[in-house]
């Protein structure tokens, strides 16, 4: 999802592994009282889903489907404080479970309305309630907690979490950065709705900030000391899409030409650059919508935010997040991460190729399609190396990157998107689009893996395309000719 600006791909990641395990906090506690379990067999949610990329990412024993965050937040101190409302179905009987949460400080802890007991091991909190949860069980969990949320920066500079402006914030998850700011199931395999609630003071001049949040915006409220907006995702939402942007924008509000409500925030500071984009959004995603199927969510728009030294853009859901104006290319990659990454989501952190070799693939389709290169040149620059974001993209097969920090890097992008192109070689363009818009109509908000959309392009296209995605996906090595042999 982090696409890169003015630098060559890949996009920064700011947690590798090592940093989950290296971010430490004090072990702390509510109450006393007893939690044995009045229910057989219970047993406590594992740490961790089991990415192979990210072990200590996520968690077992439950499946979160909502998040209510009610935030407090003080520009000027950088500090918050929030209350997180998490609505879970528990998977087995539940002795204890884990939320991922970096930092802060957690002031109280209750699952169904009774106090919990819970302890801090780096970024785990740990919530054991009084009587264990049964196997399928609806239960709710509610956390305050408060203090300054942590940015977190990367070996090579690029940086994630809750990120400081020129005049306010943003918090940016991808893969990580979400838990440095709210308390959850940080993995993409348990997607929820979410209601964001933001409260801020007006600055030193009495001024009102603008806050900025995924979704739709339900209330908006002005005390003439605090402005309050509430913002509602009805569809699911990976943590790592979720954003909050607190700052002085410029509004535009529009329509596509499907009636889908548009949201353009823009900095003062970019008004210039930006110029232009209140109406790109709306006709990227309706050219989009005609590629690729009816566009996922119920609402579309922009961040457009001053705060050039980030150097990347995030397609955060429904409104992508860009630290200063983008171009139009950029816009249709992260415009186009709504079908692919937010809407259709991995599994596991491996297979990203299938979000940004969608995306970049969109690039290359929106050239095609408006007077610029085809796909076929595009893909021939990736092939000999002359295109400028082709280098490296033969160091690892993308669906098998060596380590966390290489999860984005350009393999995942290039070779994701000419992979796609061989597949529109091999099946046709009928067949090829017809696929697209299948994988998006059957796994609309789900989670995928790979093996999913080999299966549906071999279905589609009638052919065993082993060979191709052995030569152009799995291959550690660039292929020594363009052509492949496909079995009829």
């Amino acid at each position: 999802m982090k696409e890169l600006l003015s630098v060559p791909r890949p996009a920064r990641w700011a947690l590798t592994a090592v940093l989950l395990a290296a971010m430490t906090t004090a072990c702390s506690g509510s109450t006393s009282h007893s939690t044995e379990s009045s229910v057989r067999d219970a047993k406590p949610g594992a740490v961790g889903v089991g990415d192979a990329l990210f072990p200590a990412l996520g968690n077992g024993g439950y499946d979160a489907s909502h998040y209510a965050l009610s935030l407090d937040y003080v520009p000027e101190t950088n500090h918050l404080q929030g209350t997180a409302t998490i609505t879970a179905r528990a998977t087995h009987n539940l002795s204890r479970f884990n939320l991922d949460l970096a930092g802060l400080k957690v002031l109280t802890a209750t699952v169904n309305g009774t106090d919990a007991r819970f302890t801090r091991t780096q970024n785990e909190l740990t919530l054991t309630p009084t009587k264990a949860i049964r196997n399928g069980e609806v239960f709710k969990a509610v956390i305050r907690y408060n203090g300054t949320p942590k940015m977190i920066e990367d070996s090579d500079g690029g940086v994630e979490g809750w990120i400081e402006t020129d005049d306010g914030s943003t918090a940016l998850g991808e893969p990580t950065g979400s838990m440095t700011w709210f308390p959850g199931n940080h993995h993409p395999s348990d997607k929820a709705t979410y209601d964001i609630t933001v409260s801020v003071p007006r600055d030193e001049d009495g001024d009102p900030y603008d806050v900025v949040s995924n979704g739709e915006l339900l209330k908006e409220e002005d005390t003439g000391r605090r402005v309050t907006r509430k913002w509602h995702s009805d569809e699911p939402m990976a943590s790592y899409l979720v954003n909050v942007t607190v700052g002085y924008f410029e509004i535009h509000k529009g329509w596509t030409s499907d009636d889908l409500p548009v949201y353009v925030a823009v900095d003062p500071d970019e008004t210039e650059d930006a110029e232009g984009v209140q109406d790109l959004v709306p006709e990227i995603t309706d050219w989009a919508g005609g590629r690729f199927g009816p566009y996922p969510f119920s609402s579309v728009g922009a961040v457009v935010d001053h705060l050039p030294d980030l150097r990347y853009a995030l397609g955060t859901q429904t409104k992508p997040y860009f630290g200063e104006a983008p171009d139009d290319t950029l816009l249709v990659h992260e415009i186009a991460h709504q079908w692919f990454g937010n809407s259709v989501t991995p599994r596991q952190w491996n297979d990203m190729w299938l979000n940004e070799g969608f995306a970049t693939y969109a690039e290359w389709l929106w050239q095609e399609d408006h007077g610029g290169r085809s796909a076929q040149r595009v893909f021939d620059s990736f092939y000999d190396g002359t295109h400028p974001e082709s280098e490296g993209i033969w160091d690892f097969p993308p669906t098998d990157p060596p380590s966390a920090d290489k999860v984005s890097d350009s393999p995942v992008y290039g070779r994701g998107a000419m992979t796609l192109h061989k597949v529109r070689e091999a099946a046709g363009d009928r067949i090829f689009f017809d696929i697209i818009r299948t994988w998006t109509k059957q796994h609309r908000h789900d989670n995928v893996d790979t093996e999913d959309f080999i299966a549906l392009c071999e279905a589609k296209a009638g052919k065993d395309l082993t060979q191709l995605f052995d030569t152009w996906l799995f291959s550690e090595r660039k292929p020594a000719d363009q052509r492949t042999e496909i079995a009829r």
